[in-house]
């Protein structure tokens, strides 16, 4: 039986990872080739089209609009951001704390309550919400710079443009979109951690969540929209 449970621990809970980052990877691939297929290409051609609109033309009514829309996009990203150092703090409570990382219980390999593998898994769940942390504070970092540059006007050398302006906005989606997604990641290591009292506790709860939730993912990323998925492979 022990031998049983190594090789699960062993095959399933690397593989619930895999299935998490594979879909990514995939979803990835999708953006660069498909991208009016997915949600987020299609997100990413309407705000340089909204860029280009501002831009273009000198309203005040749209200034005020763009501010006001680029302001709460930086209070969703510093909501995310202040989430995640909190848990971090809490996180690194829990690891100092003798008491909470030292328990001398079993010790197979991916499900072991004993010093070291309970200290590998809160480690890898700080890491993941400070790298959450990181992305969602570089976020903020580019949307403030739209902040300054969505209502100057184009300057001579078309240094400062609309194409200039919409990559920076769109580095600054993608990056917030990473630090959901490490949020999302967390959930399999909270499993991980806390799993049910028995001989499954060790990689059931971690698959069936990647198993559940790749879906769940899939269909909020993807448009099924024929037209647009048309358009894109043109």
């Amino acid at each position: 039986m022990e031998f049983k449970k190594y090789y699960l621990d062993l095959l399933m809970v690397p593989l619930s990872f895999m299935i998490f980052i594979g879909y990514h990877i995939w979803l990835w691939r999708k953006v660069q080739t498909q991208p009016f297929s997915t949600v987020m290409g299609t997100n990413a051609h309407g705000r340089r089209l909204w860029v280009f609109t501002i831009m273009k033309e000198n309203n005040e009514k749209k200034n005020i609009l763009a501010i006001q829309t680029i302001r709460n996009t930086i209070m969703g990203s510093t909501l995310m951001a202040t989430t995640s150092i909190v848990l971090c703090c809490g996180l690194a409570a829990v690891i100092s704390s003798s008491y909470s990382v030292k328990k001398p219980l079993n010790n197979t390999i991916y499900g072991a309550h004993g010093q070291f593998m309970v200290a590998l898994k809160y480690v890898t769940l700080l890491v993941i919400f400070l790298f959450s942390f990181m992305c969602h504070s570089l976020s903020i970092r580019f949307i403030g710079q739209v902040n300054f540059l969505i209502n100057c006007d184009e300057d001579s050398t078309l240094i400062v443009n609309s194409t200039y302006v919409s990559e920076l906005l769109e580095k600054s989606f993608a990056l917030s979109m990473i630090g959901n997604r490490l949020f999302y990641l967390a959930l399999l290591i909270m499993f991980w951690i806390f799993g049910p009292e028995s001989w499954l506790r060790h990689w059931v709860l971690v698959l069936l969540s990647s198993s559940t939730l790749v879906p769940v993912l899939y269909n909020l990323d993807m448009l099924f929209d024929h037209s647009l998925k048309s358009k894109s492979m043109a």
